[in-house]
């Protein structure tokens, strides 16, 4: 057994994959805790130890953290489509599960990747939101099932910090993108390529989005940081950055013309909620073409503070927007051709 070993869960997707990856650059002895299912050539490769399981398996838990150091909790229900049932086994109790573990074992850190969704829908047009912010603001009455699993998955580790001690630290992260992307970075491809990507509004307002290699990066500085235990942090951006700048900057990376077509906001989120509503009427397993979630996500005015990491733990990301998106560009043309 290594002296040392970090444990990613989530290894197989976006950010789990580029936590696994800069662990192994920096020296760490990784295990991830994948399905029997799972691709697991690009971890093979990296030299992760893989151990089969599932996090809603008390067992396989048990068997994952054993003489580990640090956890990195990345995985969860991907998506804001889905039914509760999937939210609650995939998100809430395989959190609780694998804390539990972890303190059961006396891990160092337990580092939580939430989100800034966790914060709710706040008001719009304020100043950037930091972490004094309530969670759970302005919950919609249904179908608000991704945003309720992830205030629900905080409140249940920050409740297990408080009475079993277990040494938490949380990461919210807005919009991620990156190589290794399996659900926006098809879809904004195609869609640039067919056409360019409709602006919802005007366009100017601060979209936040963030390189998963950046998230990764902040995840293993707070992981290592005496003064990150117990604390959480906004990790949401590169740099100001507008909605039609962002979507400009991947027309450019793929050598297409950008879109500058527009519909209000309010328009679209109608048409949302009126698809939605027929998709979850008709039991549809795949989401519709656009959903409230991302209409909000994309064309909100509201921005979030990154600041208090910075300040606390004097990170700063390494990479711009131009360099991220066009590595994201070339790693999804190489895998899937140039007219996919």
């Amino acid at each position: 057994m290594p002296e040392s070993v970090s444990l990613v869960t989530g290894a197989t997707g976006l950010l789990g994959s580029h936590l696994a990856e800069q662990l192994v650059a920096r020296g760490h002895s990784v295990r991830a805790l994948v399905r029997p299912t799972s691709q697991t050539g690009f971890l093979q490769r990296l030299g992760v130890e893989l151990v089969l399981g599932d996090l809603t398996d008390v067992d396989a838990c048990r068997r994952a953290v054993r003489g580990v150091r640090l956890v990195f909790h990345a995985a969860a229900k991907v998506g804001d489509w889905g039914r509760w049932e999937e939210f609650q086994r995939d998100c809430l109790e395989a959190t609780e599960r694998l804390a539990q573990a972890a303190c059961d074992a006396g891990i160092e850190r337990f580092v939580h990747i939430s989100s800034t969704s966790a914060y709710g829908h706040p008001p719009e047009g304020g100043p950037p939101l930091d972490e004094t912010a309530p969670l759970g603001q302005n919950l919609w009455p249904v179908w608000d099932d991704y945003t309720r699993s992830k205030v629900l998955c905080e409140q249940i580790l920050w409740r297990m910090a408080q009475r079993d001690g277990l040494p938490l630290t949380v990461l919210r992260p807005s919009w991620l993108y990156g190589e290794r992307d399996r659900t926006t970075t098809a879809r904004l491809v195609r869609r640039l390529r067919r056409g360019g990507i409709p602006l919802i509004g005007p366009g100017d307002n601060p979209l936040s989005a963030i390189y998963a290699g950046c998230v990764a990066d902040a995840a293993i500085s707070a992981a290592t940081h005496p003064a990150a235990r117990g604390q959480a942090y906004n990790v949401t951006d590169q740099g100001p950055i507008t909605q039609l700048a962002f979507f400009d900057l991947w027309a450019r990376a793929l050598g297409v013309q950008p879109s500058r077509r527009r519909f209000s906001y309010p328009l679209v989120f109608a048409a949302a909620w009126a698809l939605e509503a027929t998709a979850r009427l008709t039991r549809s397993r795949h989401p519709p073409t656009i959903t409230r979630y991302a209409t909000w996500l994309m064309g909100r005015n509201l921005a979030y503070s990154s600041a208090k990491i910075r300040n606390q733990l004097g990170w700063t990301h390494q990479i711009e927007y131009p360099e991220s998106i066009a590595r994201t560009v070339a790693w999804f043309t190489q895998q899937n051709g140039s007219r996919s």
